[in-house]
């Protein structure tokens, strides 16, 4: 699939844009703050309902007006798609598909696109969350009825956590336990299914990072994945969220018949500590994606080179994957500030990782950073505004 005409209206510092994409490599260039992360940002909603740089929608609306619209017309074959969706400050979202209305959260079922940004950094040196919401989106984009089972076992984890609150300040009643012991069967229900999710996702994704890894870094590199889950940790209680316990991880599939099992377990292990601290001390919200390099850590150990690497080795490989399944084409991949950070060989090695895309999107300051093949339909931005191609 590609992208075969971008359209915004106040998105952002764009008060209007129109903007030509062609197959395979588009280079956006200009000064830092001009406008370029806008536009690959304003496609990433479109295929996630979500920015990677803010958590709220209005954020995006330019300063003064009240909505603001993303347009793109897709092609896939000879299929060609109008998506469009309304960002709106005082009312709900809208969005259309061939101008006919549909409901907002269907739009990603009709674009699929992977995003790198800077921000991405902090999946190798970040928090244990921000691990947990990458596999969970990846989750999302190749399979959208698993949001609904986050969504339920967000909800669980919250009202779990406000008995446990309710029980510690009151003291522990016996009908406290009853309730308590229902809450817990669908966080285990739902939670088990997640951990077989994320689980399954992580085997899948070994491979094809420790091969993304290679191509940009070189064969003396070696990227593994483990999932690290509280269910399995002896030291679960422990108020650390990254406790690295050997026995906690795992680089196989943990079917969700085991996972229940191991989580019933764990959760009576700790209800003494539960019911103490008040919170729910296992399961998928306290799991963590661990990221090793070289047989060490990489967060600590890795340097700011090998990190980059790392975090676009881990976006090449969940494009990947979503190009293995779709059928409906590639992903739309997109390298948002990426080259500059990386030295000349890395650039030419990732150049040609990603080269085979359908279509990729690219941004920099400087046009020079850019290796030559990825820059045969470069637009040049200023202040909000398309100005031409670049000299």
């Amino acid at each position: 699939m590609i992208v075969t005409h971008l359209s915004l209206s106040d998105f952002r510092n764009y008060t209007t844009a129109e903007v030509a994409l062609v197959a395979g490599a588009n280079l956006f260039v200009g000064s830092n703050g001009q406008g370029k992360t806008n536009l690959v940002e304003s496609l990433g909603y479109l295929s996630t309902l979500g920015s990677h740089r803010v958590s709220v929608d209005h954020a995006m609306i330019r300063q003064g007006a009240e909505s603001a619209i993303i347009r793109a017309r897709l092609q896939h074959g000879d299929r060609q798609v109008l998506t469009e969706v309304q960002l709106n400050r005082s009312a709900p979202n809208r969005a259309q598909v061939n101008r006919s209305v549909i409901k907002t959260r269907e739009l990603p079922r009709y674009f699929s696109s992977v995003l790198f940004a800077p921000e991405d950094l902090s999946l190798i040196r970040g928090e244990p969350s921000g691990r947990r919401r990458f596999l969970d989106e990846l989750l999302v984009l190749r399979s959208p009825r698993i949001s609904g089972v986050i969504g339920d076992y967000e909800r669980v984890v919250k009202q779990r956590n406000s008995l446990l609150k309710s029980a510690r300040a009151s003291g522990i009643k016996e009908t406290q336990l009853g309730t308590l012991e229902i809450w817990d069967d669908r966080l285990v229900t739902l939670g088990s299914e997640l951990i077989e999710a994320r689980t399954t996702l992580v085997a899948q994704l070994l491979p094809e990072v420790a091969a993304a890894y290679t191509a940009i870094a070189g064969e003396d590199h070696h990227a593994r994945l483990a999932s690290q889950l509280s269910i399995l940790a002896g030291n679960a209680d422990l108020d650390d969220e990254d406790p690295a316990a050997p026995s906690a991880l795992r680089r196989d599939r943990l079917t969700a018949e085991d996972a229940a099992a191991g989580f019933r377990e764990a959760l009576v292990r700790l209800r003494r500590s539960e019911l103490d601290r008040g919170i729910t001390l296992v399961g998928p919200h306290r799991d963590d994606l661990v990221l090793e390099l070289n047989g060490l850590p990489a967060k600590g150990y890795a340097s700011h080179g090998e990190s980059w690497s790392f975090a676009l080795a881990l976006k090449l490989a969940s494009a990947t994957l979503l190009r293995r399944e779709s059928m409906s084409g590639d992903p739309v991949l997109m390298l948002d500030d990426v080259f500059a950070e990386l030295d000349e060989s890395r650039r030419l090695r990732l150049a040609a990782a990603v080269e085979d895309f359908e279509q990729v999107l690219i941004t920099a300051a400087v046009y020079a950073d850019v290796p030559e093949q990825l820059t045969g339909n470069t637009v040049r931005i200023a202040h909000g505004t398309i100005v031409g191609d670049a000299e």
